[in-house]
């Protein structure tokens, strides 16, 4: 009888103050016993389902997350090309509709061949010579002048010919504040001359609005860290928002970054 009494102890909770170990004994497994023990083992297979429902939407929630970031850069990019294609195809699509031929994409194939070809043309003399007229039509323009030139510095900036570059070189510079740097173009070099002799100074733009908007600052050349970046490079950091790996490397004395790209 203790050794029942034992075993019954180990398969019934003894924190449930309504189970009586001997009437279930002299019931022999009654009703009453029944009742008893069927709320305890219903509460535990309840709270397993709890417990594993939450585990099935964690795990979803998470695969849906990682999902959506896979597939939304995928369709940003989708959106924004079929949006450019579209946009230069209806450049020339017009005129083929108005001879009856509907091909979508004929129009951004010959924007492209039209736009290659105008630079194959402008890089000859005749080219330039154009060029150079239609240039001085446009600067004895007051208001138009001056977005031209602003967009010529632009598209000189990143254009392939380097000795065109308006960026001579990518640079970092202490601003505005002790402890605080900017990331900047040097874009030429001026000689400051004073009651204390010459003294040459860097002239670095600082962009603060992608690459249009920017200051233009004077700045010693030996306060002037290089990082090894091309003016390419700097200028996917700068559009990018510096979207962009970083590792540190010494640089005359002081600790710079070399920016490594992501895409």
């Amino acid at each position: 009888m203790a050794t029942r009494d034992r075993d019954l102890e180990r398969l019934i909770p003894s924190q449930n103050p309504d189970i009586n170990i001997n009437n279930i004994i002299t019931n022999g497994g009654s009703n009453s016993s029944s009742e008893s023990v069927s709320p305890v083992i219903s509460s535990h297979h309840s709270s397993s389902k709890e417990a594993m429902s939450k585990v099935i939407r964690s795990w979803a929630s998470k695969k849906f997350m990682s999902g959506c970031v896979i597939l939304l850069p995928i369709a940003i990019t989708f959106c924004i090309t079929w949006w450019f294609i579209s946009f230069v195809d209806g450049f020339f699509s017009p005129i083929y509709a108005h001879f009856g031929v509907n091909i979508f994409g004929l129009g951004f194939v010959t924007s492209i061949s039209f736009i290659f070809l105008i630079g194959v043309f402008m890089s000859s003399w005749l080219g330039a010579s154009v060029l150079g007229l239609g240039e001085w039509f446009i600067k004895k323009m007051p208001f138009v002048s001056y977005i031209y030139s602003a967009s010529k510095q632009i598209s000189a900036a990143i254009s392939p010919d380097q000795s065109s570059n308006a960026f001579k070189e990518v640079a970092i510079i202490r601003h505005p504040r002790h402890g605080e740097y900017a990331f900047g173009f040097i874009t030429s070099i001026v000689i400051l001359r004073g009651s204390m002799g010459a003294e040459e100074l860097c002239c670095v733009y600082v962009p603060t609005n992608h690459l249009y908007i920017g200051d233009i600052f004077l700045i010693r050349s030996k306060d002037i860290l290089r990082p090894n970046l091309s003016v390419r490079e700097g200028i996917e950091i700068v559009i990018s928002g510096g979207n962009v790996n970083t590792t540190d490397i010494e640089h005359d004395g002081f600790t710079c970054c070399s920016f490594n790209r992501t895409w």
